[in-house]
């Protein structure tokens, strides 16, 4: 049975994970549940495979539904000292801006866009 439920339904990665712990303590498998959870709350919102891998959690009895900590850059920067650094001087770039902030220029990138701030050519 399908289900029309119009616009995509922005869920975030806890509450996926908390249909899919209760679709596994309903005893449904893996792909039938990404299939319910799909024809419901919107297409392509959990795929079989991330089912399946949570489904594993579940099965080895890690029921944790937040995110663990990464290792790695963190994501954070000082948005004030970004913006003295663009103010100091605009035509700074990406890496160079990453190198003084300590941080990767994939970062620098995402808050320059939460600035408005994009790449003009030439």
């Amino acid at each position: 049975m399908d289900v029309d439920v119009g616009p995509k339904i922005n869920l975030s990665h806890k509450e996926i994970r908390v249909l899919l712990l209760h679709e596994f303590r309903l005893g449904r498998k893996a792909t039938e549940a990404a299939n319910n959870i799909c024809s419901t709350m919107g297409q392509s919102l959990v795929s079989t495979r991330t089912a399946q891998r949570w489904f594993n959690h579940f099965k080895n009895g890690d029921s944790e539904l937040d995110d663990l900590p990464r290792s790695g850059r963190p994501m954070e920067l000082d948005m004030d000292l970004l913006k003295q650094l663009i103010k100091e001087d605009p035509r700074s770039t990406l890496r160079g801006l990453a190198e003084q902030l300590e941080c990767s220029h994939t970062t620098v990138e995402k808050h320059l866009k939460e600035l408005g701030k994009t790449w003009k050519y030439g």
